[in-house]
This record gives C-alpha cells, structure tokens and sequence, in this order.
C-alpha cells in the first residue's frame, strides 16, 4: 500500500473506531491515542516482556507496589508493609476499597473485590511451568512456589523468600507482578491474552488486532488527585499498529496522534539539531520531552560453544569480541544517527541514573581501531585475513546502526554482513539461543542495576541471560550483592561484574538511551521516569 493510501486508510479507521466507540473529539471526549509499530502481541501480564506489552497492561492492571517520577518505590494496591529482621518475610497491607473491572466471569458481570488471595494467585501463576511465563525468572530460586505466598486474611499478603534479595521491591514492581483474577484467566484459558480484565485505570474496550486497540477509562478507579478527583482524566485511550515509523510521524503531524515515543531515522534531521534539540521551525507546533532512560542498546553474541551454532564461529574467540567492540565510533554513530538523543556507552552494561553507575570503576570500550587491529592478531587473523563472515542480526528500526558499525568494522577487516528481520521473530530465535550475533536491547524490570547484571547469571534462561554467558566468578559476585543490604558495599560489587563483563566482552554496549517523547501541544500533565513507562493517569488533553 502506498503511504498516501495508507495515511487515508488509517484516517477512516480512526474515524470509524472513534464513531463506533462513542468517543467522537466533539463529543467532547477526550482520547489519548498513540501508535505501537511492532504490534501488542498479548496483553496477559505473564508474558510482559517487551515495552510495547508493558504499556499496554500498565494501562489495564496494577502491582502492589510501583516506582515514582525519581525511581523510588512507594504503594500502589498495598497501602504499606513490614519487613521481618532476617528480610525474609514481607507482610503486604492491602487497600480495601479496589474493584477489579466488570467482567462475565464474575456473579453478575459485576467486577468483584480484589484481595490477597488473587495476589497468591497471581504469583504462582507466573511461576507455574504449564502457564511458561517470560517472566518465571522474577521468583525462581527466590520463592518457593507453594509456602512462599500466603493470604493471611483478604487484605494481608505475605511473602517469604528463600534468602534476602535486595532487589525485591523492584522486582513486585514489574507489570509481570500485575495482579489478576483466576475467575477471568480461567475463564479463558489461553485467549485471556486478548480478554484483559484487571484493576487499572482503563478497561479493556475493544481490540481488532493489527489494526486498533480501544480502553475504556475505569470508571471505579480506587486513586484520586490532590484535589479529590478521581483519575484518570481523559475518557479512552485509542492505540493503532502502524509498522511505519515514518507513516506514525505523518500521522503525528496531522494530528491524528497525540504522542510519539523517538521518531522515524529519516524525520530526525528535519524535526531535531545534532545536538538533540528541537529546531526553531518546530517550537510551539510540537512539544520535545526528553529525560533519561534506564535502557542500554547492545549487539549481543552467544557465549555457548556446545551450540550448534557456534560451530566454527570466530565469536568464540574473546579478542575477536573485544576486537568488534574497539573498531567502531560510538559517538559519531549517535551523533549522526541518532542526533545526539542517548549517550555513547562507553562504560560497562549497567547504564547511567542508577546510583552504582561510576564510569571511573567500570571503564568500557573506547573507538581505538589499531587496538582492534592488534587484538585481530593475537587471535590469529592479521589485519583480518582469514576471518570468516560475521552475520549480525538487526531489526528494522536498529538497521542503520548495525550497518554504521558493520561498515567501520569491515574497514579494519572483520566482515560484519546485516541481516534485518522482523523485531518477534528475532526475540523469539535469539530466546531459543539460535542466533550467534544479535542486536538487543535491554529496559531495566526495576531500578536496580541488579536488573542489568541478571542478564549475565549463568543460573538464569534466556531471558534474561540470552547470551548464555557462564562465569563461575560473576556468579558468586552475583549472589553476593543479592544478599547484600549495605548499598556501598552492594554497589562495589555491581561495578566488580560490570567490569567482568568488559573483559570477557559478551556483549557490545552501543548506546545508554534517552527518551524522546513528542508531544501534541494540548497534551499536558505527562509524566516521565528513568523506565520510560507510558503514564496516562494524570494526563489531560485540554
């Protein structure tokens, strides 16, 4: 389809959904609505893995406790808790006055009460192997599944770990802690991933997949403003599945979206300085937000020689790794190529705007290409000769990024060849370790760097770790720090398997990300924080 064609298909869709859903702007209905070009695969929050599924179910659900504007953890469904001295056991206080939404599966089609035993329920669901969530890890060798949840009474949680993990707030904040009601999810079995029924802001309305997702706002949502109103303020959320980030941004221009989260390569220039800022042509048409992103952007290498395909791969050599990482300029490609939105990672894995984040303790990879070429021959291939082809594999979105670095790396002799394909079938080739060299990116669960140096623990599946990478060293730092309450001492720990990583070089960190929100000027009140989760509770649409 052409892009006029599609930009005049996509105007009768928004026209259609919104006249059919009784959400006409004039009406004065306010509709906040935003494109997800890669698609919501599920909204079960078992299975929320990406960005694009977290925003979603943030919409629709809520967890016990969440992380604020600056990071900090504070109440949401709990009012408040006790930690025990041994921090084994932790006694959750459940508010009393949350609904889930209205659904058939409950007496009446009315939504029912929430209480401690759907927190139980919740749990062991994303425990349960037979459910297989993405997000099992969060509690495996942490929780027991069948003594570490208990529901002393209907507004009474307690947790009990196996052994201290600091991190644990921040991993009850994640959207795989979103809590469900077993009546809906048994109800539909498998298909509850498009029948969502949770106790958020916005209830589930209608969904044509590919095409628009409609939530309704909840009209019994438990929170209220300052002033005693109760949130949310705009009336639905309307989400379309463009795949053109191109075609997204012309949409935003016409007005047919009041937000876009980064914008297409090709607009950057016109729309951006190379320093980041919006142009003089583009003030007052369009708002820029931009704060710090807890998300580093990585090419990742598999680190199992036992598989198949590692099999005569040189990324099994740790110079040829260390190589790739040296021979190409960080700062130039976010200069030109990302106009300067996110920083150059030039530290470890763990990003800036954490607290243990010291790039003096953790010194990463600087662009030094007779480096590169001196490490090309200690690994047995001077100036490249002999080295085999290098298949990285890239999405769309990233493809000028793998192929600045591929093109810089080919110029000191190791031949790096881009392949792009779609972004779910990547996630789910490099989740059963089937792809040798890959771009990934990783977006903190929670705000500890706990969240980042996960991905390396041997003892963990992929996911997180889908480099498979084993170092019995990195592992006893690991479980160390997890054990540790003393944050400076926890915190040397993080830099120690930071610095672990650098070395052995599993990964090649490319960027620490920056958001870039565009907003349509009567979109107010938007709030932004380092896990770049979209926040419409608060929004107005004046």
């Amino acid at each position: 389809m052409k892009r006029q064609g599609l930009v005049s298909y996509i105007q009768i869709l928004t026209l259609f959904l919104l006249a059919g859903c009784g959400l006409n702007r004039q009406e004065t209905k306010k509709v906040f609505r935003y494109n997800q070009p890669e698609g919501i695969p599920t909204l079960d929050p078992a299975f929320s893995k990406t960005q694009a599924i977290m925003w979603g179910v943030h919409q629709l659900y809520n967890t016990l406790v969440e992380p604020d504007s600056l990071l900090n953890i504070v109440p949401s469904l709990a009012k408040s808790w006790d930690v025990s001295d041994d921090r084994l056991t932790y006694t959750f206080h459940l508010r009393n006055d949350v609904f889930f939404h209205d659904n058939e599966a409950f007496a009446g089609g009315k939504g029912r009460k929430m209480n401690a035993t759907d927190v139980v329920y919740t749990f062991q669901r994303v425990m349960d192997p037979a459910v297989a969530s993405s997000g099992a890890w969060i509690f495996n060798g942490k929780v027991d599944k069948e003594r570490g949840f208990k529901a002393v009474d209907d507004t009474t949680f307690q947790l009990t770990l196996l052994h201290p993990f600091h991190p644990i707030m921040g991993i009850l904040s994640t959207q795989y802690c979103s809590i469900v009601p077993k009546e809906v999810v048994e109800k539909w079995g498998k298909d509850f991933r498009k029948h969502p029924c949770g106790t958020g802001p916005f209830q589930f309305h209608f969904w044509d997949e590919g095409q628009a997702l409609i939530l309704h706002k909840n009209p019994h949502y438990f929170e209220r403003d300052a002033a005693g109103e109760r949130l949310p303020y705009v009336d639905a959320v309307k989400v379309t599945f463009v795949d053109s980030k191109g075609t997204e941004f012309l949409l935003f221009r016409q007005g047919q979206l009041d937000f876009v989260n980064d914008i297409e390569t090709s607009f950057k220039d016109e729309v951006l300085t190379k320093t980041g800022q919006l142009k003089k042509e583009w003030e007052g048409k369009i708002i820029l937000s931009k704060s710090p992103y807890l998300n580093t952007e990585y090419f990742g290498m598999l680190m199992d020689p036992e598989n198949a395909q590692m099999k005569g791969s040189p990324l099994k050599i740790r110079q040829i790794r260390l190589a790739i990482n040296y021979g190409f300029d960080r700062v130039k490609m976010m200069t030109y190529l990302r106009n300067s939105i996110g920083t150059p990672a030039n530290s470890g894995f763990v990003p800036g705007g954490l607290p243990s984040f010291d790039p003096e303790k953790v010194k990463g990879y600087r662009y030094d290409p007779a480096y590169a070429l001196k490490l090309l021959s200690e690994a047995g291939y001077p100036n490249g000769k002999g080295l085999p082809a290098i298949k990285l594999i890239s999405i769309p979105n990233y493809s000028d990024m793998a192929n600045f670095a591929a093109n810089q790396l080919q110029a000191i002799g190791i031949p790096v060849q881009v392949e792009v394909i779609q972004k779910g079938t990547l996630i789910d080739q490099v989740s059963k370790s089937q792809v040798p060299f890959f771009r990934g990116s990783w977006i903190a669960d929670y705000p500890d760097a706990e969240s980042y140096l996960a991905v390396f623990y041997s003892k963990n599946p992929a996911p997180p770790n889908y480099t498979r990478y084993n170092n019995p060293t990195f592992d006893k730092l690991y479980e160390q720090a997890i054990r540790e309450n003393n944050d400076s001492l926890r915190y040397t720990l993080y830099q120690a398997m930071d610095r672990l990583v650098v070395a052995d070089a599993p990964v090649v960190p490319i960027f620490y990300d920056q958001t870039a929100h565009f907003l349509q000027p009567n979109v107010k009140g938007m709030i932004n924080n380092g896990l770049n989760m979209l926040e419409l509770r608060t929004l107005r649409i004046e």
